[in-house]
C-alpha cells in the first residue's frame, strides 16, 4: 500500500488534519488509482495548543477503532498511522507529533546561542531579528526575546530558523529512509502567521534537496517524490487586543510578504507538483485573540474541511500528471476552492455538484449514526434483533472500553466538530442536530410505507437494522457494529431520504 505522509504545521495543519479525520471517519474515500494509508506528522512548537491535543486524541481514537475492526467495514476504512509504526527503531515519540528539540521554554537568542556570537555576528543578528514582539506575559519584548513554547506568534521569519532543525531530525531521517517509489507527500500551513507561513517552504526545501543531505539513507525516492499542499490566506476573525502580536490587520501584509516569497521559492522553481490556495472574507465571527498562552482553541471551520477536501482531490490527482525530475515538477497544478452558492449558512446543495456527491451521504451517514448512538442505542440493546443476534451488542459491550472510551468520542467529537461549524461564519450547516431523525438533513425528509408515507423514526431504524443483521456473520460484536450499522445507514438514506450513493 503506497503512503501518504501529511506535514500538518501549526494551528491551522492541527484543524485541517482534524477534519480529514472526520471524512475518512465516514467512509469517504478517494477515487484514486490505488489504496494510501495516511501517515501524519503533526508540526507543531506549541504544545500546549488545544486545537493539537484534540487532533491527536481524534487520531488515537481512530487509529483504534480501525485497528480493531478492519479497514472493510465502510466508516473508518482508510488506514491512519504514526511515523513510529513503520520504522524499526525505537528512536521516535509513537505519537503523531513531530519533537521540535530545544524550544520549550527557551527564548529565541537562546535556541540560536547569541551570546555565543563574535560582535559582527551579534550586530548582523540584531539586524535581522529587529522587530518587536509580545511574550505570553504580554509585554513587549524584542524578536530576539520571543519565548518558543507558545509558538512563532506571527514571525515567520523566527520560525523558518527553528524548523530547519527539521532536516537533522530523527523523525526526517526515518521519514525519507521509508519513503518509497509510489508514497507521496502533503503539506498543510497557513500563511497569514508564522508556524506554517515558516514551515511549508522550509520542509518543501529540505524535502527537495534531500539527496544533498549526508546524514540520510535510503533517500533515492525523495527528491522526486510527489508533493501537494495547501495554504490558507486569512479566513476567519479575531478579536481586537492592542496587548496581543497577533493583529487581524496584519493579515494581509503577512500573506501577501509570503506570497512574493512562494514567487520565488515554490511556485517559481516549479518544486510544488499541485498547490491548493483557499481563502474566505474574514469580517465574520471573531475568535478570541489567543497568542498561544491560553491553549489556543479554535472552533472548526468550514475552509478547514475545504482544505481537507484538497488532500482527497490530491490522491485522486493520477501519478502520470504529477511527474517529477531532478526535483522539479513537469506540470505544476494550481487549483482553488469554490462553492456553487454564495452562502453564508451552507447546505450540501449549496456546494459544486462533486463535491456534495463526495460528503452528502456518507457525512449524513456518520452523523445519522451519531445520531443512533447517542440517542437510542440503550434503549434498544437486548431487545431488538439486530442487538440479540449473535455477536450480540449488549450492555456489556456498551461498558467495554472499545465503545465506551473510542467509539463514544470520536463521536462525540464528530458532533462537536459539526456545531463548531455550524456556529462560524462562513457555517457549514447541512444537519439538523437536534431534531427528530426523520429531518436530520436539512432540505430531505426521511419517509418509509410504499402507499401511507410515515415519517422514519428510530422504530423503522431499528427494522432496518435487523433485516440488514438477519442471516449476517460477523467477526466480533466490535465488527458488527461498525459494518452494521454502515450498510444500514446507507441503505436508509438512498431508500428513504433520496440521497445518491
Amino acid at each position: 500500500m503506497a503512503r501518504l505522509f501529511v506535514f500538518a504545521i501549526g494551528g491551522t495543519g492541527s484543524r485541517v488534519l482534524k477534519s480529514l479525520t472526520m471524512l475518512f471517519a465516514s467512509g469517504i474515500k478517494p477515487n484514486s488509482e490505488k489504496e494510501f494509508e495516511i501517515v501524519p506528522i503533526i508540526i507543531d512548537p506549541h504544545k500546549s495548543n488545544e486545537d493539537l491535543k484534540r487532533t491527536e486524541r481524534l487520531l488515537g481514537n481512530y487509529q483504534t477503532i480501525s485497528n480493531e475492526v478492519g479497514l472493510e467495514n465502510g466508516f473508518f476504512n482508510t488506514k491512519i498511522t504514526t511515523l513510529n509504526n513503520l520504522v524499526a527503531s525505537n528512536r521516535l515519540s509513537g505519537s503523531f507529533t513531530f519533537n521540535l528539540q530545544e524550544v520549550g521554554g527557551k527564548k529565541f537568542k537562546e535556541y540560536i546561542d547569541f551570546n555565543q556570537l563574535d560582535d559582527a555576528n551579534k550586530a548582523l543578528t540584531d539586524i535581522l531579528f529587529s522587530g518587536k514582539s509580545i511574550n505570553k506575559r504580554h509585554e513587549e519584548v524584542n524578536l530576539l526575546d520571543v519565548e518558543m513554547d507558545i509558538g512563532f506568534v506571527g514571525n515567520p521569519n523566527i520560525g523558518s530558523v527553528v524548523l530547519n532543525q527539521f532536516k537533522d531530525s530523527h523523525e526526517f531521517k526515518e521519514f525519507a529512509s521509508n519513503f518509497n517509489d509510489g508514497d507521496r507527500v502533503f503539506i498543510v500551513s497557513s500563511i497569514f502567521g508564522g508556524t506554517g507561513a515558516a514551515g511549508f517552504p522550509t520542509i518543501l526545501k529540505n524535502i527537495r534537496d534531500a539527496m544533498n543531505n549526508r546524514n540520510i539513507d535510503g533517500k533515492g525516492f525523495l527528491q522526486d517524490a510527489k508533493i501537494g499542499a495547501v495554504t490558507a490566506l486569512p479566513y476567519f476573525n479575531i478579536e481586537k487586543d492592542n496587548d496581543s502580536p497577533i493583529q487581524k490587520s496584519d493579515f494581509i501584509a503577512k500573506s501577501k510578504a509570503a506570497l512574493y516569497y512562494y514567487k520565488d521559492n515554490v511556485t517559481g522553481n516549479n518544486s510544488i507538483n499541485s498547490l491548493y490556495y483557499i481563502a474566505d472574507d474574514y469580517s465574520g465571527k471573531p475568535y478570541k485573540n489567543d497568542p498561544g498562552d491560553n491553549g489556543q482553541k479554535n472552533d472548526a471551520h468550514f475552509v478547514e474541511m475545504a482544505s481537507a477536501i484538497a488532500i482527497i482531490d490530491f490522491l485522486e490527482t493520477p501519478d502520470r500528471v504529477l511527474e517529477t525530475s531532478g526535483g522539479k515538477a513537469l506540470s505544476p497544478i494550481y487549483k482553488e476552492f469554490a462553492i456553487r452558492n454564495d452562502s453564508d449558512m451552507i447546505k450540501f446543495s449549496d456546494l459544486e455538484e462533486y463535491t456534495e456527491r463526495k460528503l452528502a451521504l456518507r457525512l449524513s451517514q456518520f452523523a445519522l449514526f451519531r445520531k443512533y448512538m447517542n440517542e437510542h442505542l440503550l434503549s434498544a440493546i437486548e431487545k431488538e434483533a439486530w442487538s440479540t443476534d449473535k455477536p450480540e451488542i449488549n450492555k456489556k459491550f456498551t461498558d467495554d472500553t472499545f465503545y465506551r472510551t473510542n467509539v463514544s468520542e470520536f463521536l462525540s467529537s464528530f458532533g462537536e466538530w459539526l456545531k463548531e461549524m455550524s456556529n462560524n461564519r462562513r457555517a457549514f450547516a447541512p444537519f439538523n442536530l437536534e431534531s427528530t431523525v426523520d429531518v436530520v438533513i436539512k432540505d430531505r425528509t426521511g419517509t418509509f410505507g410504499k402507499i401511507f408515507k410515515s415519517k422514519f423514526d428510530f422504530s423503522e431504524f431499528d427494522n432496518q437494522l435487523s433485516k440488514k443483521s438477519k442471516g449476517k456473520t460477523y467477526s466480533s460484536a466490535q465488527q458488527k457494529l461498525i459494518k452494521l450499522f454502515f450498510d444500514t445507514t446507507e441503505e436508509i438514506l438512498t431508500s428513504k431520504f433520496g440521497l445518491k450513493n
